[in-house]
């Protein structure tokens, strides 16, 4: 009987097709997201980064763990199990992921419990309306809704209308509100619709800090 012969130099694939590769891929990020925001909370608790600082970034990767939930399927069916599976031992992420908004949120920030939890719900419109355009969703009736839920968030705020940011993305709502339902935006339109957001989205915790987030 032939003997099997293995090399150890010779890498081990955890996949065999692409399919595979790309499950994999997605819960490698997921890993990672989940190890970063365990390392955020604990920055936070040991004031080595300012609330300022921690609420945009812990919110953002909050909406990225639910989007990649949703990409991973039926391969995770709880993050409890997911951490239990790797043998993950991160607490803080895990009551964070949990709760589902930041501790700022969760304990009041010192700009109040309502406009902490409209910050938090505005970036959260931010991240999936971005997360659509970088995941190719192109139709008016995938990106009209979210785009104006994210509108009608960012409109509660004193001072929006002076806001550059707002104008560009109320024109792009009036521009997919003319389309067809199925009709799609083209390449060109969401590179630069992509642009618009995500400037409108820095230009929006620029206002927060300069102490315009009184809410009207």
């Amino acid at each position: 009987m032939a003997s099997l012969t293995i090399s150890l130099d010779e890498e081990v694939r955890l996949y065999t097709n692409n399919a595979e590769r790309e499950k994999y891929n997605l819960l490698a990020t997921l890993f990672g997201i989940t190890v970063a925001l365990d390392y955020l909370e604990r920055a936070f608790v040991r004031d080595s980064i300012t609330a300022a600082e921690y609420s945009p970034a812990c919110t953002r990767l909050i909406a990225q763990y639910k989007t990649m939930l949703k990409l991973v399927g039926d391969s995770v069916p709880s993050i409890e199990e997911f951490m239990k599976r790797y043998r993950m031992d991160h607490p803080a992420a895990l009551h964070r992921l949990k709760v589902g908004v930041p501790a700022t949120v969760e304990h009041s920030s010192e700009a109040g419990p309502e406009t902490g939890k409209w910050v938090a719900e505005t970036t959260q419109s931010f991240i999936t309306f971005m997360d659509a355009l970088k995941l190719r969703l192109r139709a008016k009736d995938q990106l009209h809704p979210i785009l104006q839920d994210l509108v009608t968030g960012y409109a509660r705020f004193k001072g929006s209308k002076d806001w550059e940011g707002r104008s560009r993305m109320v024109g792009w709502l009036i521009t997919l509100n003319a389309m067809k339902a199925s009709e799609e935006i083209t390449e060109e339109q969401s590179r630069q619709l992509l642009f618009d957001v995500d400037h409108a989205y820095a230009e929006f915790f620029r206002s927060l800090s300069g102490g315009k987030d009184d809410h009207s």
